[in-house]
């Protein structure tokens, strides 16, 4: 039997309805569990894996940004194995449409009675986890079929909407140092991503395993954690989890610092930012905050996880000005800057 199906005992639910603080630590039980299967898996990138789950419960889209060959696809569908969702993979390229994506129309014809209608034939879109694998390898126009679904959850074809079974979320991968025939990602579509996920070289100790692992017999499958319902209460969760007034107004804080058209934006932001954060981030900040707290088995958010989920939320919502590309200051230069300057 394959074992990717087996679902182990739920770590949510219990013969009693739990409070939302005993969700909280059924949940940071479940956590472990999960990255117990995903280490089986995957060597080292704890942090990648850490705001995979954020994502996850904060109901957010993430872009994994690394060089070939560091398992950003392999993390991506062996979480959806861990959690029981089904999972599809599109590899972006020039020549893909966006019914590849989103999928079409198709003309059937009646055996019986000849009468011809048509008929939606769902793409890979229609899924729990969509790996959009080097999706700045096609076009604007291909990239921009996925906006509908990363925003309402639905996809609207010939005049008709069809809704995607929840839970949805996009993960894409982009590869930075190839830049020949590829095309960035505008920053509406950007802005829609909650994490930007860096994912940097192993180290030596982390390579040997790594090289070890895949050099051996393949290992077996993973087992399912977390089901789909469970999945869904857990979100929910996450949205009841409390925020104190002073934790919204420093996660606003910092997002409104990020432009520097605002009064008392630092020197540096005036003079290497072109455009700031908008409101989307102040969201994903507090929704990510919520999610990072529950994962620790914390039933509040507080400064410390927004503080802590700046640079994955802002960075790729800032665009860099002329000058700082031409001085070579980077976004988390940026925001490394705001830190300092929006006091805790």
């Amino acid at each position: 039997m394959d074992s990717s199906h087996d679902i182990a005992p739920s770590p949510v639910h219990d013969t009693h309805q739990p409070s939302d603080v005993e969700r909280v630590s059924e949940l940071a039980r479940a956590k472990q569990q999960v990255l117990e299967q995903l280490h089986r898996r995957i060597v080292g990138q704890e942090a990648a894996v850490e705001l995979l789950l954020v994502a996850l419960f904060a109901r957010g889209h993430g872009l994994l940004v690394g060089v070939p060959g560091l398992a950003k696809t392999s993390l991506v569908t062996s979480l959806a194995q861990t959690l029981s969702l089904a999972a599809n993979r599109i590899q972006f390229t020039p020549d893909l449409m966006p019914s590849d994506i989103t999928g079409t129309d198709v003309l059937e014809q009646d055996v019986t009675t000849g009468e011809r209608r048509f008929r939606f034939l769902k793409g890979p879109i229609f899924t729990n986890i969509l790996l959009a694998d080097e999706i700045n390898r096609t076009p604007p126009k291909t990239q921009a079929a996925l906006l509908q679904a990363m925003e309402e959850q639905r996809v609207t074809a010939s005049g008709t909407t069809h809704p995607i079974e929840a839970p949805y979320l996009v993960f894409a991968t982009q590869n930075p140092i190839e830049q020949e025939g590829t095309y960035p990602l505008p920053e509406a579509q950007l802005d829609r991503f909650m994490l930007q996920i860096e994912m940097g070289y192993p180290a030596a100790d982390e390579e040997l395993e790594i090289v070890r692992r895949t050099t051996a017999p393949e290992p077996e499958n993973l087992r399912a954690v977390l089901s789909r319902e469970d999945i869904l209460e857990l979100q929910a969760l996450v949205r009841r989890v409390p925020v104190a007034p002073h934790v919204i107004a420093h996660a606003v804080a910092l997002v409104r610092a990020s432009r520097p058209s605002e009064s008392g934006a630092a020197e540096r932001v005036k003079a290497h930012v072109s455009f700031g954060a908008g409101p989307r981030a102040s969201q994903a900040l507090i929704l990510a905050a919520k999610a990072r707290a529950v994962l620790a088995g914390r039933y509040a958010a507080e400064i410390d996880d927004v503080r802590a989920l700046a640079l994955p939320i802002l960075r790729h919502r800032l665009v860099m000005s002329f000058r700082a590309e031409a001085e070579g200051v980077r976004p988390a230069d940026v925001i490394d800057t705001l830190l300092r300057s929006v006091r805790a």
